[in-house]
């Protein structure tokens, strides 16, 4: 697990960008998209369920799915690679440089580990908002806790009658995530315009997790800085991404020790 030039490159950089997919969460249980995980989430068609157009359809399946997918996450703890993140931040700024960590998950781990300076870039699996685009509490600005709601009768009995509805309208509410036919524009808490500035800017971007199968990872890959992929798998990585072959969890708090010795 070579990572001095990793290393190096850190401790070069003014403006760090660390994005984040779903391999973050291997280690704390969490299945991924992609991969050979029998229980990843992928085999269970998302490209149909992940979408507005199916919620539209069947709200109850919508729902139905998105709670079996979230029941994945309940008891779920930040693993030593989200810790070492954390470290990473603060020894950033502690330099008086930059830092952003851009995740695309949506299990809250990052925020739990101690992150701060962090864009939940997909949503978050503990929100949710109303579906009627006139109600405050949608998009795109409006959100309710999930934990708010009553969901017991819907997990028991999944039905049009015990699906939640919003507060303020009655309409239906829906998960706080980016759809796959939605754009990232559709909610402030995206933060997609930061995003994008961010990796306009930087001066290094490491990647960590990530398939690069969705849109915000292409802007990663178009940074005219240094890029870093972190991951244990032995795909091919994008042209002029330079490679860490080692779990996350494994090389995040070797790099934070070498960095802070």
């Amino acid at each position: 697990m070579p990572l001095t030039p990793l290393a190096d490159d850190l401790r070069a950089s003014h403006r760090l960008v660390v994005l984040t997919g779903a391999g973050m969460g291997l280690a704390s249980g969490i299945p991924t998209f992609r991969g050979t995980d029998p229980d990843a989430v992928w085999a269970s068609d998302v490209m149909t369920m992940g979408t507005n157009a199916y919620f539209r359809q069947n709200p109850v399946g919508s729902w139905r799915w998105y709670r079996s997918r979230f029941a994945k996450l309940g008891g779920a703890k930040p693993n030593a690679g989200h810790t070492a993140l954390a470290d990473l931040e603060r020894w950033q700024v502690g330099r008086g440089r930059e830092f952003l960590l851009v995740t695309q998950n949506i299990d809250t781990l990052h925020g739990q580990a101690g992150s701060e300076r962090l864009v939940e870039v997909h949503g978050r699996a503990d929100r949710v908002r109303c579906s009627q685009r006139s109600c405050v509490n949608a998009a795109p600005r409006g959100t309710l806790a999930a934990a708010d709601f009553d969901w017991a009768a819907f997990d028991a009995n999944p039905s049009e009658a015990t699906l939640p509805t919003c507060f303020a309208c009655g309409a239906l509410v829906r998960a706080h995530v980016l759809w796959f036919d939605e754009y990232y524009a559709e909610h402030m808490d995206y933060q997609y315009e930061r995003v994008i500035r961010a990796f306009r800017q930087t001066d290094l971007v490491v990647c960590i997790g990530t398939s690069f199968s969705v849109g915000i990872t292409a802007a990663a890959l178009e940074t005219k800085g240094e890029k870093w992929l972190i991951d244990p798998g032995d795909a091919a990585p994008p042209p002029g991404v330079h490679v860490v072959r080692a779990a996350q969890e494994e090389a995040l708090p070797a790099l934070v020790a070498a960095l802070t010795a």
